[in-house]
């Protein structure tokens, strides 16, 4: 071992040890901030890492350099950033940690140690811990020093290898260092406005060159279910396994926790017209209501009667069943939520009129804007709108790396196959 040409013994060792060194920043120092690489200091690093892979690549003979352009470095550190994303897809990743965290041994549990040491180890935040950043930086020396020798050996025949690895090399410097860029805002504006202001991490008000006015939010809900509840505890019968009946006026008939349930007459959007009856009237402070036939079916004892969520307006109405029991109705859930905004930018673009909604989100510029949030407090009477905005400038450097990889790999796919047939 050690002695040249290094292999994979030494290349394992040598990520070995990178790790060692890494993870010893990371429970002195805590995790890397990438904001610190913002721009144009990100640029300046790259550009820097670009003239030592090409110095380097002009250094013949010498066995450290041939190392570090070699397969076994190369699989070794792919390997090692390989493990690290699974340690990421295993273990759930939060935008911040308390990495203050201190415990007494002699009274934590056996989950709390682990959490503690996941925490203080990085794995709750992979791609901003020492470990990831020193096998990231890495790969990156390894990946432009093998594209750089093979361009010294310059053959048209290969531009599948360069398309693929060119396309690599960009992919994760772009999103490596231009993570230092994003930002990432929420804003809230309510129906008839304009805003263009939002908060940062320490509560500071921002004026953003984005403005958005809310014209109007609109809402559509599942049907709501109903349950059985003690009215004592306020728990869901049966108490070891909750039973729910989703409204469905198709299948009118469910039974829940000892008593058969009928569906008589269901409205979406009722208001309550008078004590014992209701009617539909689609409004902003409309709620769901249901009139129900329950039997007990032990004991046959029958009631019947509305009961409603209530809404904002309105207040909840359960339907008593004995003097333990009540039939309560849950709150509808949202299937969708949707805005129409209108986008204005002060670079004198035309504003944008769209609907926002749930996986559509719009792209102004660097910006995109998505539908974020609404006043859960009023549902679907909810005249606030709350807005994602993400400015990434390096997302189209991102999407160019990825089609260079996607075509390098066809071209690679169709050479090789061209070949076999030769053969």
């Amino acid at each position: 071992m050690w002695q040249f040409p290094w292999l994979y013994k030494e290349s394992i060792a040598f990520l070995l040890g990178i790790l060692l060194v890494s993870t010893l920043l990371q429970l002195t120092l805590g995790s890397f901030d990438f904001y610190l690489l913002h721009f144009p200091v990100n640029l300046i690093i790259g550009a820097c890492l670009i003239v030592l892979i090409a110095v380097l690549s002009f250094v013949k003979d010498n066995p450290i350099v041939n190392w570090l352009s070699s397969v076994p470095l190369s699989v070794t550190l792919i390997g090692g950033l390989f493990i690290l994303t699974i340690f990421m897809g295993l273990i759930p990743q939060f935008a911040r940690v308390n990495t203050d965290l201190h415990i007494h041994m002699d009274h934590a549990s056996f989950y709390e140690i682990v959490d503690y040491a996941i925490t203080k180890l990085g794995l709750k935040q992979v791609t901003t811990s020492w470990p990831f950043v020193f096998v990231y930086i890495f790969n990156l020396l390894v990946l432009g020093l093998v594209i750089a020798k093979r361009l010294h050996r310059f053959k048209w025949r290969d531009y599948g290898f360069y398309l693929n690895h060119f396309g690599l090399w960009l992919f994760l410097f772009a999103a490596g260092f231009g993570s230092a860029d994003m930002l990432r805002y929420v804003m809230y504006v309510e129906e008839g406005n304009v805003e263009w202001r939002v908060y940062d991490n320490h509560e500071n008000v921002l004026e953003l060159d984005i403005a958005i006015q809310l014209h109007d939010f609109v809402m559509e809900e599942y049907e709501p279910k109903l349950a059985v509840v003690n009215k004592f505890s306020g728990d869901v019968q049966p108490e070891n396994k909750p039973a729910y009946y989703q409204i469905d006026e198709k299948n009118r008939k469910e039974i829940l926790a000892g008593w058969e349930l009928e569906l008589q007459e269901y409205i979406h959007e009722a208001v309550r017209q008078t004590d014992t009856s209701f009617q539909a009237i689609p409004m902003a402070g409309s709620m769901p209501a249901a009139r129900v036939k329950v039997t007990n079916i032990e004991t046959k004892q029958t009631v019947s009667g509305w009961l409603t969520c209530g809404s904002v307006d309105q207040f909840v109405m359960p339907l008593d069943l004995d003097s333990t029991y009540s039939l309560v109705m849950t709150k509808p859930e949202a299937k969708r939520f949707a805005s129409d905004v209108t986008v204005m930018t002060k670079d004198g673009k035309d504003p944008i009129r769209t609907t926002l909604e749930v996986n559509s989100p719009l792209r102004m510029g660097d910006w995109m804007i998505y539908q974020y949030d609404y006043d859960h407090a009023l549902g679907k009477a909810s005249r606030m709108s709350g807005f994602e905005l993400v400015y990434d400038p390096w997302l189209y450097a991102v999407y160019v790396g990825i089609f260079m990889i996607a075509m390098g790999s066809i071209c690679m796919l169709w050479l090789g196959n061209r070949n076999r047939k030769k053969e």
